[in-house]
This record gives structure tokens, sequence and C-alpha cells, in this order.
């Protein structure tokens, strides 16, 4: 026996300083314990919470990146938008100055360089719209569209109420976006 008494004073010094929680002595626990497979369905509710948010946060940075690669599309493409603004008033006033030279005007030969000079000027600036992905809003005979035309004026016309009859400035686009909206005259039934 005192072997035994012994032996048990040696397992107790071994586990002095273990805490209690981790020794199992096999006996049943009491009321009030979590028993093991309660522990163990916990943690597994955890380890479940943890691989939720884990895939909420891949989630999350995988949309973060596309809003980002799509602003810098976007920047790319649209960064030009304030320069092709302030362009257009040029091309405009270059076109109005090619119109304001009378038919009589452009064969005397003091105007034809200026005509010429004028007109190639025009190319230039069209082909580099073109590039730039710039282009022009159709509008004359079209129905109104609020989205690329601003009236203007009404203008008492035989033509379908609400059809664009008169331009008095183009409108332009760049890629998908407006750029310059047209300043149109539409239809109206005739008084």
């Amino acid at each position: 026996m005192n072997d035994e008494g012994t032996h048990d004073e040696a397992v107790e010094h071994e586990l002095k300083g273990v805490p209690e929680d981790m020794l199992d002595d096999g006996a049943p626990e009491e009321e009030g314990e979590a028993s093991g497979g309660d522990r163990v369905a916990e943690l597994e509710n955890e380890l479940a919470e943890a691989k939720q948010q884990v895939l909420y946060a891949r989630a999350e940075t995988q949309n973060v990146r596309r809003r980002m690669e799509k602003e810098v599309a976007d920047a790319r493409a649209y960064a030009a938008t304030g320069f092709a603004r302030d362009i257009l008033s040029v091309y405009d006033n270059m076109q109005r100055a090619l119109e304001a030279i009378p038919p009589a005007m452009r064969e005397d030969e003091k105007m034809k360089g200026l005509v010429a000079g004028l007109e190639a000027t025009g190319r230039e600036l069209d082909k580099i719209f073109g590039q730039h992905g710039i282009t022009r809003i159709a509008a004359m005979g079209l129905p109104l569209d609020p989205n690329q035309h601003q009236a203007m004026i009404e203008v008492p016309s035989d033509e379908e109420p609400g059809t664009v009859v008169q331009e008095m400035q183009s409108g332009w686009m760049i890629r998908e976006r407006l750029l310059r909206p047209a300043m149109v005259g539409v239809a109206k039934k005739p008084d």
C-alpha cells in the first residue's frame, strides 16, 4: 500500500501547475460544465464563422480591386475630356470662318490659300477627334433626344413635332459619354 501512496503522490507532484480544465480524471463531468462534444461543436461554429468572415473579406477585396481597375480605365479613357471640350469652341469658330467666306471669294486667287488652309485644319481636327473617340452627334431630321440634344427654340414646320429641324451648335460624344449636347431647334405645328 505504501507503493500506492507514493505513486499517487508522484502523480500529484507531476500534475502541479497544470490547469485544472486540462486534467481529465475520467469521471463524469458535473452539471454546468460543457461536455467535450459541446466544446467541439462550439469550436466548429467558431471555425465556420471565421471561414465566413474570410470569404466576405475576400469578396470585398475583389470588389474594391474591380472598382479601382474601372476607375483607372475611365481615367485613361476620359482624361482628355476637359481639353476636348475646350478645343470644340476652336473647331466651331474655324467652321464659322469657312462658312462666312462667300463662294465668289473662294475662287479668288488671294483667298484660295486661306480656304485650303482652313479646310485642311478642319480635316486634321476631325482625324484627331476620331483617334481619341470624339464623335459628332447626329441631329438634323432626327427626333429630339434629351440625352444628346438641347432644344433651344421651337420652329413652326411641316415636320413631325419634336423633330430636329435646325442645328445651332454641333453636339459631341467622347466614347460613350456626352461631351457637349447639340443645341437645336425642334419642329412644332404651324400656327
